[in-house]
């Protein structure tokens, strides 16, 4: 009698109930002679192909072996899989006691500080950032014992093989050796340009002329332009310093944070103040109304600031010639200053009104002037240089009999304290005058108790 034989593998051959048992099989029949497909544990989707020999097994498989307890614990980057294309670069890292409870993007900025954090974003929008196997985010919270599997370094072109990009100077001739014409110091480090009065140091609105616009023009045999450390009021004229490389810009920056940057300005004054030497200490704070454009004292919501005041020269009562010194740096603090003790600025109608301008042949233009800035150099030193005035400035000192040789005053700590001979004499003098007193009173209280 003929007939078919059992499926080989099914359902029947494993239970021990045969086709005929009454059960029917939750197999389909494949075909004469073929063994059905292996199924899988939900029996949706037919398995995958019988795994490889161990010896062939990928070593992304094997459960990491746990390590001491370390700054990171790095486990062995994976072994390359064939079917999966994975990289020999990719590395796991176990999550140690120190770690604990910090955010994922934390953790590379202590371990791996080389990968930014625009990379990691990266990675977790791919999916190739994984901790414990799951896709994680730069702002996962991570916990001791976790593996975090890290994407594979990505591979930077080499200095020599990266193309340089050209850098295009949109300046014409005239602006190129305009702006090379301010140049009063160049070295490896910093340049100091004498800006002129109306000149912005930056842009802005209805400022399409300024001295950042210029910086292209100032590049010499340097790869990058110039940088801003400080700034000048447009009407403002004189020493400005910029910084050659980002070493000297950080190095600059820091220097005028903490104040051991000097600038010495010169500025032409209505009337002369009554203290020769002094000190302003009145705070500054935005004006309301002005949109930040004016400033004014504000004593309950106002910055500190500090300004250092010396007569040079004095025409009258009419105006005097003055040395400024900012020992912060507010927004238009020496014009401010100078207003709020009623001397305002010659030609500063902003903070003076109409009671800042001198008349006859007195040029109505801003007599503010950054004479001089000495500064700290990076590669040591000092930078220390003084510049010119412009022809409006130079002029009305002319025109009131000032003496320019006057101008420069030393700093204090230029100024020699070295006792001199007669500096000795007087300080002993006045010792022994102290002495005699002294023993004159104690003789009167030793009669006083005599007396009693």
């Amino acid at each position: 009698m003929k007939g078919r034989p059992p499926a080989k593998g099914g359902a029947g051959s494993r239970g021990g109930k045969t086709a005929g048992s009454g059960r029917p099989s939750d197999r389909k029949p494949t075909g004469r002679g073929k063994p059905p497909a292996p199924r899988t544990r939900d029996g949706d989707k037919p398995g995958f192909k019988p795994r490889a020999p161990a010896a062939t097994k990928s070593a992304a498989s094997r459960p990491a072996s746990p390590r001491p307890a370390a700054a990171a614990a790095k486990v062995s980057p994976t072994k390359p899989n064939p079917a999966k294309g994975v990289s020999l670069d990719v590395r796991q890292y176990r999550v140690v006691a120190d770690d604990d409870g910090i955010r994922l993007d934390r953790w590379f900025q202590r371990h791996l500080p080389d990968v930014g954090f625009n990379l990691v974003s990266r990675w977790s929008r791919t999916g190739q950032l994984r901790v414990d196997g799951a896709r994680a985010a730069p702002g996962d919270r991570i916990s001791e014992g976790q593996m975090i599997r890290v994407p594979p370094a990505e591979q930077k072109p080499d200095a020599a093989d990266r193309p340089k990009r050209a850098r295009v100077v949109d300046l014409t001739p005239d602006e190129i050796a305009y702006a090379q014409d301010m140049v009063i110091h160049r070295d490896a480090q910093a340049i100091v340009i004498n800006k002129p009065p109306g000149l912005a140091t930056q842009g802005g609105t209805k400022t399409d002329a300024h001295v950042d616009k210029l910086l292209d023009a100032l590049l010499f045999d340097a790869e990058s332009r110039p940088k801003l450390v400080h700034r000048l009021d447009k009407d403002t004229s004189g020493a400005l310093l910029l910084a050659r490389t980002s070493r000297a810009a950080a190095h600059f920056a820091k220097a005028f944070s903490s104040r051991t940057a000097r600038k010495v300005y010169w500025a032409l004054v209505m009337g002369v103040p009554s203290i020769e030497d002094g000190m302003i200490e009145l705070p500054i704070a935005k004006q309301p109304g002005t949109g930040g454009e004016k400033m004014h004292v504000d004593e309950e919501e106002g910055l500190p600031a500090r300004s250092r005041y010396r007569v040079i020269e004095r025409a009258g009562n009419r105006a005097a010639w003055v040395e400024l010194q900012p020992y912060t740096g507010r927004t238009h603090q020496l014009r401010v200053h100078m207003a709020a003790i009623g001397h305002p600025i010659v030609g500063d109608g902003k903070y003076g009104g109409k009671e800042a301008f001198l008349s006859g042949t007195i040029s109505r233009k801003m007599h503010l002037h950054a004479r001089r800035i000495r500064v700290d150099h990076p590669d040591g030193g000092r930078v220390d240089m003084t510049a010119e005035l412009p022809a409006h400035f130079a002029n009305s000192l002319n025109e009131l009999g000032f003496d320019l040789a006057l101008g420069d005053m030393p700093l204090d700590d230029e100024i020699d304290r070295t006792p001199t001979r007669e500096d000795e004499k007087k300080a002993a003098r006045q010792h022994a005058k102290q002495y005699r007193k002294g023993r004159k009173g104690e003789r009167r209280a030793r009669g006083s108790a005599r007396n009693a």
